[in-house]
């Protein structure tokens, strides 16, 4: 391809969350603005699209519908093509990606949890919450049921999920009736005989990484009190916030402070300034130990006080992190591959996007930006003429080859409007209600698509 020639590339994007989708569209307005074609294919390890915005956000968070419906447009647009149920280093190669298409553009995310690194970590009742998030989504590769059996939790984490977490355990079920939780889901909560959910922050009120919307629904849970530790918040200065978002959560925590407890029958309690240092127990989760931090030359340390909690359960939320592709070098101390602003180091034509380039950080918004610095590079090293040709033969024709049963855009139409049928007569109505196991998905995808051809 030579430089002053028209763009008519091939592309695959292996990842049907926002990174993915949004790398996509891009793609396809960049050449298009300079006068070439793309073919682009949208790979899915997952038979339905949207990847952590169906899989990785609480049921009751409707506003996530608003994102839902932009990525919506993009893939109905016809300018990309999705392709589900397809495990790449399974199903297909990356090296076999890459013989078929101009480019590939790694989009996977960060889906495990990261670790914490202290003694007892692995002792029952010691829990990852993406894994927990996974299962109160519905996902089709965890277990259907889950251990509700603690009545002390602590949520390791001062971040978004650990207040998404804190929330479904502390959350009464049946204001959770309306949402599109699962029915074994909900039938789980049901059965919880939690009564307090413990958050620990290693840092102080002024330094959390919540969102003021996500801070706010906590105090919005019906028959559940918020309890703060006065001690946390002697030295803080609550005017003193760096920006208009903290200025916020500092006057909710505030705010908090002066309420008092209802005797509400379940509870919330925030720490800060509290470092995980042990889960203790025989066998099972019985206790944990925390050492008390303060900040120092701007740098945070420990006092050598330490205290425990009675507990019988523990989520740490302490970040994601994210998978190795075979075929593409990985650097296992940040859980990303390896990339020079989204070019894949070593490997001509390869690039990633999203939080499998970057690390688990950032809103939607980064999201953006990030797809765009890749999508740049990727067009211009597809104007300079550095990209390989790829085989006539397509994808679809290797994964009939292998019977591999994909699904596609038509298929999802027709699971979701699987799914909101069956929401339609659900004995709470419901917007949807999802269908779990992988095997039904497919099933669902693959004759309603026929049906619909």
């Amino acid at each position: 391809m030579s430089s002053d020639s028209p763009l008519d590339l091939r592309v695959a994007i292996v990842g049907a969350g926002p990174a993915g989708i949004y790398a996509g569209n891009l793609l396809a307005n960049a050449v298009e603005e300079a006068g070439g074609t793309v073919a682009i294919d949208l790979l899915e390890s997952l038979p339905a699209p949207y990847g952590l915005i169906r899989y990785g956000v609480s049921p009751d968070h409707p506003r996530i519908k608003g994102i839902i419906n932009s990525l919506e447009e993009m893939l109905d647009s016809g300018r990309i093509r999705f392709l589900g149920n397809i495990e790449v280093g399974k199903d297909v190669s990356l090296d076999e990606l890459r013989e078929r298409y101009h480019a590939v553009i790694l989009a996977t995310g960060a889906i495990r949890d990261a670790a914490l690194d202290i003694p007892g970590v692995d002792k029952d009742g010691s829990y990852g919450a993406a894994d927990f998030v996974s299962w109160f989504d519905g996902h089709p590769d965890v277990p259907r049921t889950w251990p509700l059996e603690a009545e002390q939790i602590a949520v390791i984490g001062n971040g978004n999920v650990a207040l998404d977490v804190a929330r479904m355990l502390a959350k009464h079920p049946v204001d959770l009736r309306s949402t599109e939780i699962p029915d074994n889901v909900l039938e789980g909560l049901e059965s919880s005989p939690v009564t307090d959910v413990h958050v620990f922050g290693r840092r102080g009120p002024a330094d959390i990484k919540f969102t003021p919307i996500e801070l706010r629904e906590l105090g919005e849970l019906n028959d559940v009190d918020i309890v703060l530790d006065e001690a946390d918040f002697e030295g803080v200065d609550l005017a003193s916030a760096s920006t208009n978002q903290m200025k916020i959560m500092l006057r909710t925590l505030n705010a908090w402070r002066g309420e008092q407890l209802t005797g509400a029958s379940r509870r919330v309690h925030l720490h800060f300034w509290h470092a995980p240092a042990e889960i203790l127990g025989d066998e099972k989760v019985e206790a944990m130990r925390f050492e008390r931090t303060r900040i120092e030359d701007g740098r945070l340390v420990g006092t050598g006080e330490f205290a425990e909690y009675p507990l019988q359960a523990v989520y740490r939320a302490v970040g994601y992190f994210g998978s190795p592709i075979d075929g593409a070098p990985f650097d296992p101390i940040k859980g990303v591959i390896s990339n020079i602003e989204g070019r894949v180091a070593g490997i001509q034509g390869l690039y990633a996007t999203g939080w499998i380039k970057r690390g688990p950080v950032g809103l939607i918004g980064h999201t953006k930006s990030d797809a765009m610095e890749t999508v740049d590079h990727l067009v211009t090293d597809a104007q300079a003429g550095i990209l390989t040709t790829p085989l006539e033969t397509g994808l679809l024709e290797l994964l009939d080859e292998r019977e591999v049963e994909y699904t596609t855009w038509a298929g999802w139409l027709a699971l979701d409007a699987h799914e909101r049928a069956l929401g339609e007569t659900h004995l709470y109505t419901r917007e949807r209600v999802k269908v779990v196991p992988r095997d039904e998905q497919v099933e669902i995808s693959r004759s309603g698509a026929l049906a619909g051809a």
